[in-house]
């Protein structure tokens, strides 16, 4: 007869499994990553089946659900709920993760301070005592009546809490420093987060009670744990943010409920995260006057348009091989337009350093930013200065023509708010221009890079 218990070894960097050992993992390739479990070769639902003591699944016809409606509750902070959707969902989990001190635990006890009005909130953390929790509360002006704080790390003594009290909101922080005693493994293992946030998870759908988890990241910036984590929960909600600034962007890169191309924009100050209402206006704060290499760029965030000024410095190289940095831009797409300009409008980089910067420490993904990224170098290898009020975007193809961009006439009118009087476009993007927002601000369409380089340089 078989053994009902058996042995497998678990990655503890990628959750992968397998009945050997290996010195290297064949998923991820760590080195000695492997661990030992001991499983049951039965399951457990198979065992109640066989007792009776597990009741089968019962199927609904789709038109015999009841739907409410989802019901949000608002954070008190618009930047906050722009990310989510609209605000929290009842029922719903959400993973908020970010580099240690970015803020999420200051973000989240702002939002505890004004959901506490009118609901009953419960903030378990396994990495600090109540006494740390009530000194942060008291710097960021947290004081209401409906915030409990729970020092805890059983995940089972958490949600019989939660069971018995029925909070209308629960905060984990964080999801690698609960366990479930049942599991040999330490805190923060792959089977520990995992279980632990599945376990989270029945108790807030049972109960329909919203839970934000804090996810600790690893050296590559992600999620510590499984991937699994991230197809568990409702949200993944993301803090950005360099050290060196004080600016933080709160972006979402899994939402059921909403979108996931918006953004929220804070400012970590003494008294906690504020918002940026104006995210344009404080990206152009700073800008130099009559200085080449400069031109300003205008990204959409899901249905924002922000403008970013970009940087470019080209100096003679003194080394070998020319250097190619880029902040804030996908190097691979500075090399294929450096390739563009060098081939199609006869500007000569191969003897060049050239540096690249987005400042703010905003990141731009989009195409819609090559034509500023472009303006920028040959203005710094010309020393040829790009007017203050002068904006531009549009994709570069590799034939040297300016293609369309979508949200042309959002960005317009966000750069004609901000003051700037002349914008360059891609052609094909003026017949989606109204004729009133042609009186407002000058508007010059481009088929080719030449073009837009005798316009603005």
């Amino acid at each position: 007869m078989a053994s009902k218990i058996k042995s497998v070894y678990v990655c503890s960097s990628c959750g992968y499994e397998n009945p050997k050992w290996y010195g290297r993992c064949p998923s991820c390739g760590e080195w000695d990553t492997l661990e030992e479990r001991v499983v049951s070769n039965e399951p457990a639902s198979i065992a109640k089946l066989k007792s009776g003591s597990l009741e089968r699944g019962v199927s609904q016809k789709i038109k015999d659900i009841q739907s409410d409606g989802e019901h949000r509750y608002m954070t008190g902070l618009s930047e906050f709920d722009r990310v989510l959707g609209g605000g929290i969902v009842k029922g719903s989990l959400v993973l908020l993760s970010g580099d240690p001190g970015i803020g999420k635990s200051t973000i989240l006890l702002q939002v505890c301070q004004y959901l506490g009005q009118q609901l009953k909130i419960l903030y378990v953390s396994g990495e600090e005592s109540a006494h740390q929790i009530k000194l942060r509360a008291d710097r960021l002006g947290v004081d209401t009546d409906n915030l409990f704080v729970m020092a805890e790390t059983d995940v089972e003594i958490i949600c019989e809490h939660i069971k018995s009290d029925k909070p209308d909101l629960v905060i984990v922080d964080s999801i690698q420093t609960v366990m479930l005693s049942e599991l040999s493994s330490s805190c923060g293992s792959i089977t520990q987060v995992r279980e632990s946030t599945n376990y989270i998870m029945r108790t807030a759908k049972d109960f329909n009670i919203p839970v934000i988890i804090v996810g600790h990241v690893n050296k590559d910036g992600n999620i510590a744990g499984p991937k699994v984590l991230e197809h568990v929960v409702d949200a993944v909600l993301y803090i950005e943010g360099e050290r060196n600034y004080n600016y933080r962007i709160l972006r979402a890169v899994k939402n059921r409920y909403g979108s996931t191309n918006e953004i929220g924009v804070f400012e970590m100050l003494d008294n906690g995260l504020h918002q940026v209402e104006n995210p344009s206006m404080m990206m152009l704060s700073g800008r130099p006057k009559n200085s080449s290499g400069s031109c300003v760029a205008c990204a959409m965030e899901g249905s924002r348009p922000i403008l970013a000024e970009v940087q470019g410095l080209v100096t003679p190289t003194t080394f070998g091989n020319p250097r190619r940095m880029a902040n804030g831009f996908d190097y691979n797409r500075l090399s294929m337009i450096l390739a563009v300009l060098e081939k199609r409008c006869g500007y000569f980089f191969g003897n060049m350093d050239v540096y690249l910067n987005v400042v703010g420490g905003l990141k731009l993904y989009e195409p819609a930013a090559d034509l500023s990224v472009a303006m920028a170098l040959v203005s710094s290898l010309k020393d040829a200065v790009v007017r203050e009020d002068v904006l531009a975007f549009g994709e570069i193809g590799l034939a040297g023509e300016v293609r369309s961009v979508s949200h042309c006439e959002q960005r317009v009118k966000e750069a004609a708010r901000l003051g700037f009087t002349k914008v360059v476009i891609p052609k094909d993007n003026l017949k989606s221009i109204s004729k009133e927002l042609t009186s407002e601000i000058e508007i010059i369409g481009v088929k080719y890079l030449s073009q837009a380089f005798e316009e603005i340089i």
